[in-house]
Order: C-alpha cells, then sequence, then structure tokens
C-alpha cells in the first residue's frame, strides 16, 4: 500500500505551493462562477448503454465492454468499428450546439488504454486525435474542457479502479488499487495528460485523474486512492518541476464516501486549485427506483447544504433527469432492470413503457415531470459550484441525453431559464 507515503508528499506539496501561492489563476472563475456543462459519454469510453447497437451488432454476447469488444472479435472489425464511431458520435457540430445552449463545460472521459496498452490488453488505441479535436473545438466556441481518466482494466485505469463497465472493463471486484505497477502507470499517465495542456489552461482547466474509484470496497482502496490524489496533485500542478506550478485545477473523486470522510482534506492555502467531483444518481438501488416524484424531487433538494457548506470547490460531474433504471443495457449488457424486476434478485415496481426510448414517444406529463426533475437538480447543484449533466447523446435513452432535453423540451435552451424556480422551496 501507498498510504505511508501520504503525510510525507503531503507537507512536500504544501511546501511547493507556499512559495507560489499568489500566482495559481485557473482558466475559469471557480467559486465565482457556475460550471454548467455536459458529459460527452460513450464515445472515447464504450458504454453499452449510450450506444447499444455497437455491442449488438457483434453478435457475440459475450462482449460487455470495451476490453471485451477488442477480445472477442477480429481486431480489423473492432477498429474500423471504433473509427467510424470516433468520427461520427461527436463532432465539431456538437460542440456548437453545446455552447448555444448556454453551457459552458465539457467533461470528456478517455480510458489509460488511449495513452499506453500494456502487454495482453485487448484495447484498441486511435482515441487520443479524437481528444486532441475536442480541446480544439472548444477552443473555437468558447468552452472548457474537464478530462477525465476514465474506466479501466484499471477501471478507465489500468486493473478497473470499480469493476463497472464504464471503467473499460467490467468484474466482480477492482483490482488497480491491489497492484502498484497500475497505480504507478496511472500516475505516468497523468504526467502526460498535464504535460499536454499544461500551456493552455483557459481551454484545459481542470484534469480529473480517476473516475469512481471503489471506495465502498474499502479502507484498502481508500487508502490507496488518498495517496493517489495526492500524487495527481503533484502531478497536475507541478508539471514543469518543482520551481513552477501550473494553472490547471485537479478535480478529485468523493470515492462514494460522505462529504464529513473528506473534512479537511487536501486544505487551502496548502493545497490550491482542487476541486471535489461527487456523482448524484438516484437510479442504481431498488430504494430509488420505488421513490415517488416528489420523494426524487426532495432527495435532489436536500442535497443544497452539503454542497453550500463543503471546504473545497464542489461540482456534481455527473446526475441525470432520469429516474428509473430503464434504460437499455444500464445496469450492463444483458443485465435488466429493477424498475420492472427483470434485474437479478429485483420486484417489479412498474413498467419501463414510456420511461425510456425516443423523446418522440414520451407523453406530455413525463415530459414535464423530467423538467421538473431537471430544474430541481440544476437549483440544489448550483449551491455548490455547478453541474455537468450525464450525458450529452444517447441512441435510445433520451431520457438520459441532454441534447434530446433540448430537442424535446424538458431542458430549457438556457440554463438560467427555469420555469420552476421555487421547486425547492
Amino acid at each position: 500500500m501507498l498510504g505511508h507515503r501520504l503525510p510525507v508528499l503531503a507537507a512536500l506539496a504544501g511546501s511547493l505551493l507556499s512559495a507560489t501561492v499568489s500566482a495559481f489563476s485557473p482558466g475559469f472563475p471557480y467559486g465565482s462562477q457556475k460550471v454548467r456543462g455536459v458529459n460527452l459519454g460513450g464515445w472515447l469510453v464504450l458504454e453499452p448503454w449510450i450506444t447499444p447497437s455497437l455491442f449488438d451488432n457483434t453478435g457475440d454476447s459475450r462482449i460487455v465492454d470495451e476490453w471485451t469488444f477488442g477480445q472477442y472479435q477480429s481486431r480489423t472489425t473492432a477498429a474500423n468499428t471504433l473509427k467510424q464511431h470516433w468520427d461520427t458520435w461527436i463532432t465539431a457540430s456538437d460542440f456548437a450546439q453545446i455552447a448555444a445552449a448556454g453551457l459552458n463545460h465539457v467533461r470528456i472521459p478517455i480510458g489509460y488504454w488511449a495513452f499506453e496498452v500494456g502487454a495482453g490488453e485487448p484495447y484498441i488505441t486511435g482515441q487520443l486525435p479524437y481528444l486532441q479535436n475536442a480541446v480544439a473545438w472548444a477552443g473555437t466556441y468558447g468552452l472548457k474542457v474537464i478530462i477525465d481518466l476514465h474506466g479501466n482494466r484499471i477501471s478507465g485505469v489500468p486493473g478497473s479502479q470499480n469493476g463497472f463497465d464504464n471503467s473499460g472493463q467490467k468484474m466482480s471486484y477492482p483490482l488497480w488499487h491491489t497492484n502498484n505497477t497500475n497505480v504507478q502507470r496511472s500516475n505516468n499517465i497523468i504526467k502526460t495528460i498535464a504535460n499536454m495542456y499544461k500551456d493552455n489552461p483557459n481551454v484545459v482547466p481542470i484534469i480529473a485523474p480517476l473516475n469512481e474509484p471503489a471506495g465502498f470496497d474499502g479502507s484498502d482502496v481508500l487508502s490507496v486512492v488518498r495517496q493517489y490524489w495526492y500524487d495527481s496533485y503533484g502531478n497536475i500542478r507541478y508539471p514543469y518541476g518543482s520551481d513552477r506550478e501550473s494553472n490547471t485545477v485537479e478535480l478529485i473523486h468523493d470515492a462514494f464516501q460522505p462529504f464529513s470522510y473528506w473534512s479537511g482534506f487536501m486544505p487551502s492555502p496548502s493545497f490550491q486549485g482542487v476541486m471535489m467531483d461527487t456523482h448524484q444518481y438516484q437510479v442504481f438501488s431498488v430504494g430509488e427506483n420505488q421513490m415517488s416524484q416528489q420523494q426524487h424531487i426532495q432527495t435532489a433538494c436536500g442535497k443544497r447544504s452539503m454542497l453550500s457548506s463543503f471546504s473545497l470547490w464542489v461540482v456534481v460531474g455527473e446526475w441525470t433527469p432520469a429516474a428509473t433504471d430503464c434504460a437499455k443495457y444500464l445496469n450492463g449488457r444483458g443485465v435488466g432492470s429493477r424498475y420492472d424486476g427483470s434485474y437479478p434478485g429485483s420486484s417489479r415496481i412498474g413498467s419501463c413503457t414510456g420511461q425510456t426510448g425516443k423523446g418522440s414517444s414520451f407523453s406530455s406529463s413525463y415530459k414535464t415531470w423530467l423538467r421538473q426533475f431537471w430544474e430541481a437538480q440544476v437549483i440544489s447543484y448550483e449551491q455548490g459550484d455547478g453541474w455537468i449533466q450525464w450525458t450529452w447523446k444517447t441512441e435510445i435513452a433520451d431520457e438520459w441525453a441532454y441534447q434530446a432535453g433540448l430537442q424535446y423540451g424538458w431542458i430549457p435552451s438556457n440554463p438560467t431559464a427555469l420555469q420552476y424556480p421555487n421547486i425547492c422551496g
């Protein structure tokens, strides 16, 4: 484990920063202007529920994530399919639409395999030019980019940080934290990303060094994650060496722990440019799927004091107006829904008909509900430093898609144009 190094590195980072603290100037006025953004999910890291056709078209039920996408079909087929997807799923037009919708940030998940593939790892590479295109498009349209190391057999990182398919490799227990080589590979990739964008903080003001580490698996994971946040701070803030700091913000994740766990972590002024990311979903348990519409709204509104009182900048980096887990493959390819009782061990709550699909099929009452839930969350999350909705687009789960919400009216064309400004009371 790496935890024994934590106090030493914390003190070192503090001493490094103390000499140059006045120089820090991020590329966005965090703390005084709200982050309003959207994730570009399912583009440079595949997720079966965002693009189910990519998985269904393989004809192989073993292909459930990006690891198996390269493992169980010919590399030529996998590479050609991915190139077509990368070329078309997100283009300059999407950045133009995002900017026109009044948003100011895009968060781009990218896997470690875009930078380095180890022996025996079946990942297909080639994502990096698309990230570079995205940064250029963001510059053109005045958007800020958060680069998020996402998924891996380290879940976006070597070994999978959480075992979810969004980590690149679905597994029953994440391995990233158990192997120092995995962690060091992640550190090296963060150094690479920090070096790529250290001189462009006005377009890439934030690097998130690890998405959703599985803190719920206990102290073994959390001790490694805490050390990794310290290591990443040095890698992100000091890419020039110890005599000069960058203006890049480090976005750390709460690892599914309450904010009380992180009280006093990486405090100012010893550390500057640290932001906390928390993901607020209400769909991944039976109890949440059983909640009434009013309970969903109350739960969202109930986050206000937590977000407004935390010591670091805090952004809700993932959330959705969806209130069920009905979207096809949301819980994994071939896995059902808690809401309709098709998920293993669950009991039926109701029918998924009308709860997911294309926005053109949604009832007017459902779209009104999506608008109310969307606004309740925006109001609440802006008690912190802002929000980034998951996700910009999907193939057949429009209740999750910002683009579809704009088209069908449950998301306003200006995110401050609220119809229910008093919904949180």
